[in-house]
């Protein structure tokens, strides 16, 4: 088993993986566009040509990155595939010179075994602003968020949208 950047033609396979997954709300559901726009993020375990597992990187700036989409086929569930795709991304955000990585889940136990630890919500703002707003268990969420390395001390979050609305008025008011 070894892990490599995926490509376009494994776009495919990826989303109905992750499909896999989404129907119970374990993983958000990805669309074949969504997935080709950030074929970059992800990662794949492979033994031979058969796609094994996958897992993404996300990158909010220096401060941050996120694990996100780990997926194993049932077949191959316990084989170690999760854990080397964590580990590949892990290394990937190493080389980006990363301070932290969080992450959200449901089997916190398996992260914990990877150094991970359990973090508050409020403390990852970049990962609630810009997926969580868009969560339908927005307000039930039982996801535990975890994070490895140290907690940022900032946020890079868009504008205020009143700070955008006020820099599109003219500059100066015309008289007529």
């Amino acid at each position: 088993m070894e892990t490599r950047k995926a490509v376009l033609p494994d776009a495919e396979q990826l989303r109905d993986l992750i499909a896999d997954y989404s129907g119970d709300g374990t993983l958000l559901p990805r669309s074949l566009a969504e997935i080709c726009e950030n074929i970059r993020d992800f990662t794949v375990a492979v033994e031979g040509d058969e796609l094994l597992g996958c897992g993404a990187l996300h990158l909010y700036g220096p401060h941050l990155a996120e694990v996100r989409s780990i997926a194993v086929r049932t077949p191959h569930k316990g084989r170690g595939a999760g854990r080397v795709l964590v580990d590949a991304l892990l290394e990937e955000a190493e080389s980006h010179h990363v301070q932290c990585v969080c992450l959200f889940t449901r089997i916190p136990e398996f992260f914990a075994h990877m150094g991970f630890a359990e973090a508050k919500r409020e403390e990852l703002p970049d990962k609630i602003y810009k997926d969580c707003a868009n969560c339908p268990k927005l307000h039930e969420c039982d996801e535990v968020a975890m994070y490895r390395g140290e907690l940022p001390h900032f946020a890079i979050l868009p504008r205020p949208a009143k700070l955008q609305l006020r820099l599109r008025q003219p500059l100066v008011k015309l008289e007529t």
